[in-house]
């Protein structure tokens, strides 16, 4: 049996049960970020060889058309196709040699042909441009045993952009491609939004930099570089980055000094109800504001966000797995929002399993998978460890996504189709 999922389902059954009532869904999460994070006012303008990562703040146009002239597509012959009449072959004398950047040659009358090469401005008089593998040439005449198209191997002016069409909307995040397209509409300086400037707070008495001595009850930090890497490849500014303090006053100094000169503060650990648990208590202190406290997923129950004064605060796990699950979902999310992103989100798509899996329902999963394949259906096949371990980071560079256990489910079968979130947009990159 293979049991189908709809993508577009209006939840994840994460809140379907009597026993998880105090937390909420990861959908609800999502739809309260969606609701109560407005984008940053501030925008700038920038060059365009400096806004790769930068968020469009107005839309950009296209100032003349593109191309602005008929040119040719590939090296040949200009020719006009009336000249073409009765049985062939033709002959035609070749009276001019126009290349790319060049103008202002004299237009062709019916019985000659311009050299010509791929991007230089078509010759008034005519209408197609014979590529030069067609045409057999002796001196100064050129013989054709074919009848061109009109219009063939030229690019016609604005087929490309027409003069004043929207080539990108505001919202849009620009990368190499979306460059290319402003390039090509003339947008030299784009108007976007400032960088969203992000705080890292990172909590635990027990971690060291990596590669540090360690004593036999520390750990190196993880979370501190991984999400300094996430946070460099969404294109934020951290302002700040700290490793929290052993006491509840002193995280509630940090935290205040923080949300004075970030948009966003990111914390990790100290969000559970231990006594040493003191980021959700610094946070309270300071009159923060809840959006939500705690997710029915795995990893990440505990996740939480809101505001502190004039910031936002996402609260991660201080698990190194359950830190990048909720990072992936949430973190990622609210950086969409405070920038003002439109269409940013992967795109989940169905995956089937090489296994089949059972678990402990209640809450909704999003197990680390590897894309190894195709079925015979031409469904991609994932692999994944046979349980998800919030501390367990090795498998985390070899996954391509997440998988998305839904909460009800206790088992699933080898080939169950379930979904899946890439980790990025290209289905051939990897983060």
């Amino acid at each position: 049996m293979t049991i189908h999922q709809a993508i577009a389902s209006p939840g994840c059954g994460c809140d379907s049960r009597d026993m998880l009532h105090s937390l909420v869904s990861i959908d609800e999460a999502l739809a309260r970020i969606a609701a109560h994070t407005p984008p940053v006012g501030q925008t700038e303008a920038v060059p365009l060889g400096s806004a790769v990562g930068c968020i469009l703040a107005q839309p950009v146009q296209a100032r003349a058309a593109a191309p602005s002239f008929d040119n040719a597509a590939m090296d040949g012959y200009a020719v006009a196709t009336s000249t073409f009449a009765g049985p062939g072959p033709w002959d035609l004398r070749v009276v001019a040699r126009v290349a790319a950047g060049q103008a202002g040659a004299a237009p062709l009358a019916g019985d000659e042909a311009a050299r010509i090469f791929t991007g230089a401005p078509v010759l008034d008089g005519a209408d197609a441009v014979v590529m030069q593998e067609d045409v057999r040439r002796e001196g100064e005449v050129i013989r054709l045993s074919r009848r061109p198209a009109p219009g063939q191997n030229i690019r016609r002016a604005g087929s490309d952009m027409v003069k004043g069409a929207t080539v990108l909307d505001r919202g849009r995040r620009l990368g190499p491609r979306e460059v290319a397209a402003c390039a090509a509409a003339g947008a030299g300086l784009l108007c976007v939004r400032r960088r969203l400037r992000v705080a890292l707070l990172v909590t635990g008495d027990e971690v060291r930099r990596a590669g540090e001595a360690r004593e036999a009850a520390q750990i190196w930090d993880v979370n501190t570089p991984m999400l300094t890497a996430s946070l460099a490849s969404a294109g934020v500014e951290i302002v700040a980055s700290a490793h929290g303090a052993d006491s509840l006053a002193g995280i509630v100094c940090q935290l205040e000094e923080m949300a004075a000169q970030a948009d966003l503060v990111v914390t990790t650990g100290g969000i559970s109800v231990g006594e040493e648990d003191h980021v959700r208590p610094a946070v309270m202190a300071l009159g923060g504001e809840l959006l939500f406290s705690g997710v029915a997923i795995k990893p990440g129950k505990p996740v939480s966000a809101g505001r502190i004064g004039p910031a936002f605060w996402l609260g991660l796990p201080g698990n190194p797995v359950s830190a990048f699950v909720t990072w992936q979902l949430f973190g990622m999310a609210l950086v969409r929002a405070l920038t003002g992103e439109r269409g940013g989100a992967p795109t989940q798509r169905h995956v089937v399993t090489a296994s089949a899996i059972r678990r402990k329902p209640g809450r909704c999963e999003l197990r680390p998978a590897t894309l190894v394949g195709f079925d015979a259906q031409g469904r991609e096949i994932v692999r994944f460890d046979q349980a998800t371990h919030s501390a367990r980071v090795g498998l985390l560079a070899l996954a391509d996504g997440l998988m998305l256990l839904p909460a009800d489910a206790e088992s699933l079968p080898t080939g169950a189709l379930v979904e899946f979130l890439p980790f990025c947009q290209s289905r051939g990159d990897r983060t």
